[in-house]
């Protein structure tokens, strides 16, 4: 249970850093960590102790076998992730080009 709760910390630094920070590498950072405190919530919740991988094999018994199913999910996850941090720090470099800042509240305030 008290990784479970770890991982809930985990993710609301991650939140933390989103609504609060007002840097964009800083708000960037907030979602990489959101992401991984959600993919290491989805890996804890198919650890089994002593589990097996989920392979088949004929003539011996099936038992305590883990879940391929999160794994495969989590793996899509860090795919997409990467995908999501790359457009973001994409978007950042932009923004700093065009307004030599990464801080919001100065970006709120400039037209253009």
């Amino acid at each position: 249970m008290r990784v479970y709760f770890l991982c809930f910390i985990l993710f609301a630094v991650g939140l933390y850093a989103i609504l609060r920070k007002r840097n964009l590498i800083k708000i960037i950072i907030g979602t990489i960590i959101c992401e991984y405190a959600v993919n290491l919530f989805l890996i804890l919740i198919a650890y089994r102790k002593d589990g097996r991988a989920p392979i088949y094999s004929p003539g011996q018994e099936v038992k305590n076998m883990v879940d391929p199913l999160p794994q495969a999910l989590v793996l899509t996850s860090i795919v997409i992730g990467l995908a999501v941090t790359a457009l973001l720090v994409g978007l950042a470099i932009r923004i700093y080009e065009k307004y030599k800042t990464f801080d919001i509240t100065k970006i709120n305030q400039l037209k253009g």
